[in-house]
């Protein structure tokens, strides 16, 4: 008998992708449902972006592209890191990936082996804990709740170092709950890493510009441990891009050396005509970004609005990213006729299937009292989607 590797064996699927499947089943059968399930902006790529793929497709960008990616783009991210975040960096410090997700996931493959630990705060990304196995680490979770806006303390941080702690990964503006850590915050956290000089730390940036709170904080710019960060970002959620699949790390040298040994071995160098689109989206004009930006924030303000106003639904204030994340525990172990809830995935296709709406059990995100919703959607859809949520609530007892 075949069977699969223990290494894949030991990985969970994706929660997010399989609602999307389901979703997408019952949409096949004649079925009106609402998708509140995949994190995407429901924005078409500026125009301007497009251009420039265009003339990249005509000025035969049809090649192999160099692993770390083409030195234009790397110079656009430079410049990017340093205009906007005050960050300074070299090209051979970038490397462009498929996206921010391989990002991660370089960076993890090069710098974790068995038996080191990696500070993994939840709720976290689904992905992340799925990486780090894949990494043969070992996750150690720090839980923060809705009571602590999703965010860790520095206290909890010291805490759950040990001699085996080898990296911190931190996602801010977060996926999935929207929190976003002040300048403050993310002080506090650095001052604990700087007393322990083998902790790398990923900061999962991807959601910069979805930012209700003016500009962005990165961990980065603390600097007794800035050779430390791994800054991860890309153009998918800024400039409407997820399907382009262009990520990028700003890293200590040793590690972006490591990430492009690594991403040779393997995927090679991100598409070619796609990362012409995505220097043109960093080196561009930037309206767009905030046009999005205001969009989200209007749909935010909505979708809280609407979703305080559901009995026994526990709401925070996200301050960044598109996600809502609320506490849905109270209706864990009602019933609708023969189907009783005992936890979050029930809730999730309890909603699915009778609601015609599609979320995500917070499990998948180490938060198992919640639901993730994404507002990356219509403000037309985002009323129905709340309306018939609590109208499918409303029949549990």
């Amino acid at each position: 008998m075949t069977q699969v590797s223990e290494r894949l064996a030991s990985l969970s699927p994706s929660e997010t992708l399989a609602m999307s499947q389901k979703s997408n089943e019952l949409k096949a059968q004649g079925i009106d449902v609402i998708n509140l399930s995949v994190g995407e902006p429901d924005f078409f790529t500026p125009d301007h972006i497009k251009e420039a793929a265009k003339k990249a497709v005509d000025d035969n960008f049809s090649f192999y592209s160099p692993v770390p990616g083409y030195p234009g783009l790397r110079k656009a991210i430079v410049a990017k890191l340093k205009n906007e975040n005050g960050l300074d960096y070299t090209t051979d410090q970038i490397i462009v990936s498929s996206g921010a997700k391989q990002s991660v996931c370089n960076t993890l493959l090069s710098i974790i082996g068995p038996g080191d630990e990696v500070i993994v705060p939840a709720p976290y990304w689904v992905s992340y804990v799925e990486m780090v196995k894949l990494a043969e680490g070992t996750n150690v979770i720090i839980k923060a709740g809705i009571d602590q806006d999703f965010k860790i303390t520095p206290e909890q941080l010291e805490a759950a170092i040990t001699p085996k702690t080898k990296a911190l990964i931190l996602c801010s503006p977060s996926n999935p709950t929207g929190s976003v850590y002040t300048k403050a915050e993310l002080e506090g956290l650095a001052k604990v890493i700087e007393k322990y000089p083998n902790i790398i730390v990923i900061a999962d940036e991807i959601y910069e510009h979805i930012n209700y709170v003016g500009a962005h904080e990165s961990i980065a710019q603390f600097a007794p441990i800035k050779d430390r960060v791994v800054i991860v970002n890309g153009v998918s959620k800024a400039y409407a891009m997820t399907g382009w699949r262009i990520g990028f790390i700003a890293a200590p040298v040793w590690i972006a050396k490591a990430c492009n040994k690594l991403q040779g071995q393997y995927t090679s160098g991100a598409c070619s005509v796609a990362q012409k689109a995505a220097e043109a989206a960093f080196s561009g004009d930037q309206t767009c970004v905030g046009e999005m930006r205001d969009a989200f924030k209007r749909r935010r303000d909505l979708v809280i609005k609407l979703t305080k106003e559901i009995p026994g639904v526990k709401v925070n204030e996200p301050q960044g990213a598109f996600y809502l994340f609320p506490e849905v525990s109270s209706y864990f172990g009602k019933s609708a006729g023969d189907r009783k809830i005992n936890n979050a995935a029930d809730l999730a296709m309890y909603l699915l299937e009778v609601g015609h709406v599609a979320t995500v059990g917070g499990a998948a995100f180490g938060a198992p009292e919640c639901l993730r919703f994404s507002y990356a959607t219509s403000d037309e859809n985002l009323i129905d989607a709340i309306k018939r949520i609590k109208e499918a609530l409303a029949q549990l007892k």
